[in-house]
């Protein structure tokens, strides 16, 4: 007897743990959504002026109104999309109206397309402000004499281009820009694995429920044989 209410207390505190670990699961789950629910609703606001002194923490996903002149010496950074395959981001130098130099991630371009002139000069555009999170400890340095880079290093090619760490990814351009296709920033790429994790947890609480009765129920069949 004694036998099978170790076992009981056993089964019963794993169990706890497992399913604690699914609610939880959950809990990070709803609030992950309410996360990216905040920032699709800033991201679709109505865009404003570039702020005076643009600051990360509170300005990413701003999405913000420019006019001024994109200027000739682009970076190419290396991506891919599906159904699209491999190609380049076009990060070009831009200076504002009132003579702030800033970054524009103008969207992608096949891999074919790479040398290929891009209209530059006067215009007006749209986008929010944003600072990636691209590179870690596995990206390769940017080959900088072929001119591809394999993350958007916002520092990094704010010092190449001499320009502010302000990087604006375009979601609106002038219809002449239409052979650049447009990357706007997004929250599909954020990870969201909650559910996934919480359905792994409660299948293992599930699982173990199971082996728990099922070897009590032997341990008890053998101690009344």
């Amino acid at each position: 007897m004694q036998r099978l209410v170790f076992l009981s207390v056993i089964g019963g505190l794993g169990l706890a743990a497992l399913l604690s670990l699914g609610i939880w699961q959950m809990q990070r789950l709803a609030w992950k959504e309410a996360v990216l629910d905040q920032i699709e609703t800033r991201i679709a606001a109505d865009p404003v002026a570039l702020p005076a002194d643009v600051n990360e923490a509170r300005d990413k996903y701003l999405p913000v109104r420019l006019e001024g002149e994109i200027l000739p010496g682009e970076l190419h950074v290396f991506t891919s999309i599906k159904d699209l395959g491999a190609g380049y981001r076009i990060i070009a130098p831009f200076v504002t109206s009132d003579g702030r130099r800033v970054m524009l991630d103008r969207g992608y371009v096949p891999a074919s397309a790479k040398t290929k002139a891009r209209p530059i000069g006067a215009a007006a555009l749209v986008g929010n402000l944003h600072w990636p999170d691209d590179t870690d400890d596995f990206t390769p340095a940017p080959e900088l004499e072929a001119n591809i880079w394999y993350s958007r290093d916002v520092a990094q090619m704010a010092e190449a281009l001499n320009s502010a760490p302000v990087l604006l990814v375009l979601r609106e351009a002038p219809p002449e820009h239409s052979a650049i296709r447009l990357m706007p920033v997004g929250t599909a790429l954020i990870p969201n694995d909650h559910l996934q994790y919480a359905i792994t947890w409660f299948s293992l609480a599930f699982i173990w429920a199971a082996m728990t009765a099922s070897f009590l129920w032997r341990s008890n069949a053998k101690s009344e044989g």
